[in-house]
């Protein structure tokens, strides 16, 4: 009724079971939009703690390796499908520029693995480029998602708004969650046209943990709206 939910973690088998209900629920709502904020908190102790970390990343939430579009060629051969579309590499790219924008961010970084995947996330690449060129105020740079796990520990205040494709994203997102004291304080929302899911930024089920009586400094998710 109201286009909006609360969600907590779902935890999928590694290897065997049903497909990911998160998967299914975005694709089936069309959740296009993944944001995560990742930002210092006062009173978490973290490895960074001299360093102010304030970093928002854009997720392409549908496509990509989680497609779940795989088969078996012939036993011990398994095929996976990557699938990159123009259409949801421009919503997201623009929808990343949008947010920068609206929240007086300096920097968009598209991340890909354009150097090796040439046309899928080349073809992210090309039109995050393309939809850089509208937003002249904003600086525009790229970064391979390998070196960009190694800045984001190495030099995490150097990023400011960071989009991304699916996979590349969700790592990204478990880094950046673990900068700033873990996944329980990084508030996400998965986006679309239809409605928004507010839930953890990083997914982790947190099952190690289960039964103890823990509290985690949280933000308002809402804050995302």
């Amino acid at each position: 009724r109201n286009h909006a939910a609360l969600k907590g973690p779902w935890f999928t088998n590694s290897g065997i079971g049903a497909p990911s209900r998160n998967t299914e629920l975005r694709k089936a709502l069309d959740l296009y939009a993944h944001v995560i904020r990742c930002k210092s908190t006062p009173g978490i102790k973290t490895r960074h703690d001299d360093v102010p970390i304030d970093m928002i990343i854009v997720r392409e939430n549908t496509q990509g390796e989680y497609t779940g579009l795989e088969q078996t060629l012939t036993p011990g051969v398994v095929q996976s499908l990557k699938v990159v579309t123009r259409e949801a590499s421009e919503r997201i790219a623009r929808f990343a520029f949008e947010l920068a924008q609206n929240e007086g961010r300096k920097k968009v970084t598209a991340i890909h693995k354009a150097n090796i995947q040439k046309q899928t996330d080349g073809l992210f690449l090309e039109v995050c480029r393309q939809i850089a060129k509208e937003y002249p105020h904003i600086q525009f740079n790229d970064m391979i998602i390998d070196n960009c796990c190694m800045q984001l520990v190495m030099k995490p205040q150097q990023f400011d708004v960071m989009v991304t494709p699916n996979l590349y994203g969700n790592l990204v997102t478990n880094v950046g969650a673990a900068l700033v004291g873990g996944p329980g304080v990084c508030p996400g929302v998965s986006s679309g046209m239809r409605g928004a899911v507010y839930e953890m930024g990083a997914h982790h089920v947190a099952a190690d943990i289960a039964g103890m009586l823990l509290v985690a400094q949280g933000r308002d998710q809402l804050t995302h709206a």
